[in-house]
C-alpha cells in the first residue's frame, strides 16, 4: 500500500519576543498509509499538536514539507477535518443543524435529498437520533463530542485529525466514545491521526503509535507497531499477549523522557577531589541478586574509602534502562550482563559505537531457565520432552523471555534449546522482557518460560507458577554473569592518574 500522508524532514521554529527562536520540532519523518490509525504521544510541550496542525494545514513547517496523496499541504480544507477537545459547536444550532451546516457548506453541489440523507445517516452513526433537535447546552460532554465526530465524518474527509478529543470527558463516557470511534474507523477505513496523553487509548485505537521526545528540538523517539488484530473489543485487547508489553514500552519511554528533562535541569558538573578526576559518580543497577557487590560497597563505605565519596546508585527496572542511561550520559558506570560492554562498543545501540570497558566481573553463574507450571504438569521435565511437546503443538506460538539481546541469558537459552534440537529462531519466539516483569507474564500465560538471574526463578517456584528446568551450572559452569561497565574515557582517565 502506497504512502497516503507524508511528513518529510519537518522542522518547526517559533520566534520569541526577545528576538530568539524556539525549535519545537526537528527532523520529523513520518509516512502514513491509507486507512491507518496513528496516535501521537509524548509529554506536554513535545510538539504533538504542532505536528497535527501542520498535517491539517493549520500551520506550515519552517523546513520540509507535508503531503497528502502526493500533494503539498498548504492550507486547511474539508479533506482534512479536525476534531478538538472543546467540541466547537454553534450554540444557537441544534444537533441536526450543526451537522447540516458543514454538509451544506462543503457539499452544496449535491442534490438536497442526498445531503439530507448524509446528515441523517451520520446522526444515526453516532447514536444521536433521540437528541437530534436539542441544542448544545442541553447535551452532555460526550454527546457534544459525538456531534463533532458526526459533523467531521459527514463531509467525507480524506483524513480525520483528532486533538485529544476525549481528554475532558469522564472515564465511562470516554470509553464508550473510544469504542464508537474505533467501530466507525474500522467500518469506513478512515485514515486518522490522533494526539493523546492516554496510553491505554493509544494501544486500543492505533495501528501505530508515534512517540515524541521532549522539546525543544523534539523528534520521533520511536514508533510502535500494534499487532493486535481488528476488529477489536476492549477486553480482548487487554487480554492480548502484546497489550502489556506495548503499554510497558510506552510508559518506559515517557518515564525516560521525564527523567531526561530533570537531568537537563540539574546539569551536575564533575567534582574532582582526593586526586580523582570525578568523585560524584552515577552507577546504575538492576535489582537482582547480582547487584549485591554494588550495594555492599556502598553500605560498607568501600567507595568512600577509596575517595569516591559522592557515589549515587541509580536503580533501573530493566537492562534497557541501563543502556539508555549509559548512552544518554547520565550514568557513568553500571552493572551489566557480561556481553553488554562488547555489544555497546560494537555499535549495538542505534548503530552507534559507544566504547565501554568491563572494569570488574561482579558475578559468575546464578542464572536459570524457568518454564510455566503447566509444562511440569504435562510431564515436561527435560529439554527433549519440551521438544516433543513443541512438535505436537506447532499451531501455537511459544514465547520465551530473555533480558537483553547482549545478555548471557540469551546465549544460555539459545544454547540449551539448540542442544535439545529446538531451533531458537524458528521453533520458538525469543522476546526481551524486563526481569521484574517475567513472573507476572508467566502467571498471565503470555510467555511459556524465560532465562533470568535470581531471584526470579525462585520467585516463580515459590508462587507456584513455574519451575526451574535447567541452571547455568549444567550449561556453562563458571561463566561471567554480570560485570561493571564503565565509559572508556572515564576508565582511561582513572588509569592515567592511578
Amino acid at each position: 500500500m502506497g504512502v497516503f500522508v507524508a511528513a518529510d524532514s519537518i522542522d518547526k521554529v517559533f520566534p520569541l519576543s526577545d528576538g530568539g527562536e524556539y525549535i519545537a520540532l526537528q527532523g520529523i519523518d513520518l509516512e502514513i498509509k491509507k486507512g491507518e490509525f496513528i496516535s501521537l504521544i509524548g509529554h506536554s510541550g513535545c510538539g504533538k499538536s504542532t505536528l497535527l496542525n501542520m498535517i491539517a494545514g493549520l500551520d506550515l513547517p519552517t523546513e520540509g514539507i507535508v503531503t497528502l496523496e502526493g500533494q503539498r499541504i498548504k492550507d486547511p480544507g474539508p479533506d482534512k477535518m479536525v476534531i478538538f477537545q472543546n467540541y466547537s459547536l454553534l450554540p444557537w444550532l441544534t444537533v441536526r443543524q450543526n451537522i447540516a451546516l458543514a454538509v451544506d457548506e462543503v457539499m452544496g453541489d449535491y442534490p438536497t435529498k442526498e445531503r439530507e440523507e448524509i446528515i441523517e445517516q451520520h446522526i444515526d452513526l453516532v447514536g444521536l437520533r433521540h437528541a437530534v433537535d436539542k441544542y448544545p447546552k442541553q447535551l452532555s460532554g460526550g454527546m457534544k463530542q459525538r456531534v463533532a465526530i458526526a459533523r467531521a465524518l459527514a463531509i467525507r474527509p480524506k483524513l480525520l485529525l483528532l486533538d485529544e478529543p476525549f481528554g475532558a470527558l469522564d472515564a465511562l463516557t470516554r470509553g464508550n466514545l473510544q469504542e464508537q470511534l474505533m467501530r466507525i474507523c474500522d467500518e469506513y477505513k478512515i485514515t486518522s491521526v490522533m494526539v493523546t496523553h492516554d496510553v491505554d487509548e493509544a494501544v486500543l485505537l492505533s495501528d501505530r503509535i508515534v512517540m515524541l521526545t521532549n522539546g525543544p528540538k523534539s523528534k520521533i523517539g520511536g514508533i510502535l507497531e500494534v499487532d493486535i488484530p481488528r476488529p477489536r473489543q476492549r477486553m480482548e485487547v487487554v487480554n492480548h499477549p502484546s497489550y502489556y508489553s506495548l503499554r510497558s514500552e510506552i510508559i518506559y519511554f515517557l518515564n525516560q523522557q521525564k527523567r531526561i528533562k530533570k537531568l537537563r535541569a540539574k546539569k551536575t558538573e564533575a567534582i574532582a577531589r582526593h586526586g580523582l578526576e570525578k568523585v560524584n559518580l552515577e552507577i546504575g543497577f538492576v535489582p537482582l541478586t547480582a547487584c549485591a557487590p554494588l550495594i555492599v560497597a556502598q553500605e560498607c563505605g568501600f567507595f568512600a574509602k577509596h575517595g569516591l565519596d559522592e557515589v549515587n546508585l541509580v536503580r533501573e527496572s530493566s537492562w534497557r534502562g541501563i543502556v539508555d542511561g549509559i548512552a544518554g550520559g547520565y550514568l557513568d558506570a553500571a552493572q551489566m550482563p557480561a556481553g553488554m560492554p562488547t555489544w555497546l562498543t560494537a555499535g549495538g545501540h542505534q548503530e552507534t559505537p559507544l566504547p565501554i570497558v568491563s572494569a570488574l566481573t561482579m558475578t559468575r553463574n546464578g542464572n536459570g531457565i524457568t518454564l510455566g507450571q503447566s509444562f511440569y504438569e504435562q510431564g515436561v521435565h527435560t529439554v527433549s520432552q519440551l521438544r516433543r511437546m513443541l512438535l505436537e503443538s506447532t499451531e501455537k506460538r511459544h514465547i520465551f523471555g530473555m533480558v537483553h539481546p547482549s545478555s548471557t541469558h540469551n546465549i544460555l537459552l539459545r544454547y540449551w534449546l539448540a542442544a535439545g534440537g529446538i531451533d531458537p529462531d524458528k521453533d520458538v519466539h525469543l522476546e526481551t522482557i524486563p526481569p521484574a516483569q517475567m513472573v507476572a507474564d508467566l502467571k498471565a500465560g503470555t510467555i511459556d518460560g524465560y532465562c533470568v538471574g535470581e531471584p526470579w526463578n525462585m520467585r516463580a517456584a515459590m508462587e507456584g507458577v513455574g519451575f526451574t528446568i535447567a541452571t547455568d551450572l549444567e550449561i556453562w559452569q563458571g561463566h561471567p554473569g554480570k560485570v561493571l561497565g564503565v565509559h572508556r574515557k572515564l576508565s582511561e582517565e582513572s588509569n592515567s592518574r592511578g
